[in-house]
């Protein structure tokens, strides 16, 4: 699927053709009609889109997508959650009824961003992907975070490391029989993607310039991209690539009313 914005000048005109992004690290590939003729795209500043509806659901969407991918990429299939302890008595703070835990969305960051560096030194140092989301609690003034790690570690050192609070660890079940480790990964990116749109609806959980969520650097799926004469050629071609049909399939022929370019997008394995 994609999302191009309208303007008033065109480049010079190219052979129109379908072209698909294929992540084979994900299993997954997406793309679009692409017309001969390409806008100009032109900056828009924040908040000043024709339609800011439509806009915050295409990023939300988008930034479900890169959960996904990435999850998917590197076997995240274990998730957990961070909470934060209440404070001493002494040092209590009232804030709309509740006490308060942690409110400071760059607080939480500070501290999540200090939490990975300890568990990957606590680890041995190697690398550690991951990927992780805040949320703002049901009371509407405590942030707790959700993360998604892709190995056994076990619950008393992340309990040590956070030091804050509570942990919740999960290695996710219940999936049809086959799905290994790529299916577990792809229902943690479907929980965390729960928490990454709401940060598209509630702007008290991101300062601006902040992102909305945050994965580990050195990760991120490596693209390929595929141009044919059509749908059906270029789903073929990175069919070829996996060395079997797409297990899911998606074409916004199947959308009424879709607007934008003709779309695909596809998975595969389970």
């Amino acid at each position: 699927m994609s999302d191009l914005a309208g303007s008033v000048a065109v480049r010079a005109p190219r052979p129109a053709g379908w072209v698909l992004s294929v992540y084979p690290q994900a299993g997954e590939a997406g793309g679009c009609f692409v017309s001969s003729y390409q806008p100009e795209r032109s900056y828009v500043a924040r908040g000043n889109a024709r339609d800011p509806q439509r806009a915050a659901d295409e990023a939300a969407r988008r930034a479900r997508a890169k959960v996904r991918r990435f999850c998917a990429a590197n076997g995240l299939n274990r998730l957990g959650t961070l909470t934060y302890a209440p404070p001493d008595p002494s040092a209590q703070v009232i804030l709309r009824g509740h006490i308060v835990r942690c409110s400071d969305p760059r607080l939480v960051r500070a501290h999540v961003g200090e939490f990975f560096r300890s568990l990957r030194d606590s680890l041995g140092g190697k690398p550690l992907p991951y990927v992780w989301v805040p949320e703002l609690h049901g009371d509407g003034v405590n942030f707790h975070i959700h993360f998604a790690v892709g190995r056994f570690i076990h619950w008393r050192l992340v309990c040590s490391t956070w030091g804050l609070g509570g942990v919740n660890m999960k290695l996710l079940g219940d999936l049809p029989v086959g799905s290994g480790t790529l299916g577990e990964a792809r229902r943690a990116a479907g929980y965390l993607s729960k928490y990454v749109t709401k940060q598209f609806t509630d702007p008290s959980t991101r300062p601006f310039g902040m992102h909305r969520y945050d994965v580990a650097q050195g990760f991120q799926p490596q693209r390929e991209r595929i141009w044919g004469r059509c749908a059906e050629e270029v789903l073929a071609r990175a069919s070829q690539t996996f060395g079997q049909e797409p297990s899911r399939q998606w074409s916004s022929a199947d959308v009424q009313d879709w607007q934008g370019p003709p779309a695909i997008w596809a998975q595969w394995g389970r």
